[in-house]
């Protein structure tokens, strides 16, 4: 007789969810059940589950509903389908890894979008129509004309109807940023950014001998009445913004802010680094402030965070002809293109539709993920409920070097404030980035963890590991 167990209706109490109606999506309820049941032994590796149709019934949802779940359990790894035998569950997987990296800010996986099938797909549709030899050799930097029109229709939605020639397409985010400020600065000038901010801006601007100083923020981001001071006493070389659920507070800043944040530069006659990788994926974000200072301010929008980190490509919007020709000559000091395989890949994604597809299902994993961690980490959870991150502020007793030090012995990366520091007042928090761990559920296990962690302190932690 078979040794595999059947979970006959009597015993489905043990393990199945009562759905909530206000408990999220009734399919990720059923696939938590699971994932629930299993940890604490309800249900053990080999037990067969009910047919769909049976679940369905049982639980009185529709039948799509129970496939979205097995689909989601088997994404988790907790099931395996062993054909017309039916559906069981898995045994544990062995992991090649034991870090669960919460530190990396990357787009997470869109459920329902098969990847390496829109890769092959977008790699054929480059290989038939474009000529092998160009996408060999060297290019002008600052993309081809398909490439900027692609770019063009990728800010659209930020900007409306754009001139191609003033879109300008670059090796990534970093590339673009470096090339700014070697363009607009000279040695020893001043770059004035947030408290905490982006940490390639501090690498960059160390590696070239530019200084950054600190302005003040508050909970809507850069304060004008600061800034404005601070450009009459220092004169910087341009300043830097990340405006849109920035790294790494999340905080977005209001339309009116970043009027007056427009306005300053151009009474200070100072440029504006507009850094916005986050904007396509935020609810209703405001203009982007190119749009109320166009000829102070220079826009970067990079695919690395609402597509893919393997493209590397970002578009940068520049109005005026001559700074543009600045530009391109400082990015090909370094960078003398774009690879033309991953560009025309970019290019062929927007232009047939496969690139907002695939940022619609990042967008709404993104969230997924967010409400996730809002229900673990309960009240210390201070997101905006969409981006890739989350800034979390510590209780008192933790330190952000101290968490991270624990939080690495438990098998966990996060990023402490430090990484991001600019100058003024230290910011007891870290950053906790939830689209790098691919499986939702391996998500789920770290946040628990790191949720154990906050609330134990570090004397817990002390005594684990004397």
């Amino acid at each position: 007789m078979s040794q595999v167990k059947t979970i006959q209706n009597e015993n489905l109490a043990n393990w199945l969810p009562r759905l909530a109606p206000h408990g999220g999506p009734r399919f990720l309820q059923i696939a938590d059940a699971l994932q629930a049941a299993m940890v604490d032994g309800s249900l053990k590796p080999g037990d067969r589950l009910p047919p769909q149709r049976q679940l369905a019934e049982q639980l009185n949802v529709d039948l799509t509903t129970i496939t979205r779940a097995y689909d989601e359990a088997r994404r988790r790894n907790l099931l395996e389908g062993r054909g017309a035998r039916g559906t069981y569950v898995a045994a544990p997987k062995v992991e090649l890894t034991s870090i669960l990296d919460l530190s990396m800010n990357t787009p997470p996986p869109p459920d329902g979008v098969d990847f390496d099938d829109m890769l092959k797909q977008g790699l054929s549709q480059v290989l038939m129509r474009a000529d092998n030899e160009l996408l060999m050799t060297y290019h002008l930097a600052g993309g081809s004309d398909s490439d900027r029109k692609a770019g063009a229709q990728w800010l659209a939605p930020m900007f409306g109807p754009l001139d191609a020639r003033e879109v300008l397409v670059c090796p990534g985010a970093q590339a673009a940023i470096a090339a700014l400020i070697l363009a607009l600065t000279k040695p020893g000038d001043i770059i004035l950014a947030e408290p905490a901010s982006y940490p390639g801006l501090r690498a960059a601007a160390t590696q070239f001998g530019r200084r950054i100083i600190a302005v003040d923020a508050d909970q809507h981001g850069m304060v004008p009445d600061m800034l404005e001071a601070a450009c009459r006493q220092h004169q910087p070389g341009l300043v830097f913004l990340n405006p849109t659920l920035q790294n790494p507070t999340a905080i977005t800043i209001p339309e009116r802010r970043r009027k007056e944040l427009a306005d300053i530069a151009r009474r200070c006659n100072v440029r504006i680094v507009e850094d916005d990788p986050y904007w396509l994926l935020a609810e209703a974000p405001p203009p982007p402030i190119a749009t109320f200072a166009p000829q102070q301010v220079y826009y970067i929008a990079t695919l690395s965070k609402c597509l893919t980190p393997g493209l590397r490509v970002a578009f940068v919007l520049i109005r005026d002809p001559h700074e543009r020709e600045r530009f391109l000559a400082a990015l090909r000091s370094f960078a003398l293109m774009v690879a033309p395989l991953t560009a025309a890949l970019a290019t062929q994604w927007i232009v047939d539709g496969s690139a907002g597809g695939l940022m619609a299902g990042v967008r709404k994993e993104a969230r997924l993920r967010h409400r996730m961690a809002r229900d673990i980490l309960a009240g210390r959870y201070s997101g905006a409920g969409d981006g890739l991150h989350v800034w979390l502020e510590l209780p008192a007793y933790w330190t952000p070097a101290q968490l991270a030090r624990a939080a690495d012995s438990a098998g966990i990366a996060v990023t402490p404030a430090e990484a991001f520091a600019t100058g003024g007042a230290s910011v007891n928090a870290i950053r906790i980035s939830l689209g790098s761990i691919k499986d939702r559920g391996r998500l789920q296990a770290g946040l628990q963890r790191l949720s154990q962690l906050l609330a134990r302190g570090p004397e817990s932690f002390s005594a684990a590991v004397v």
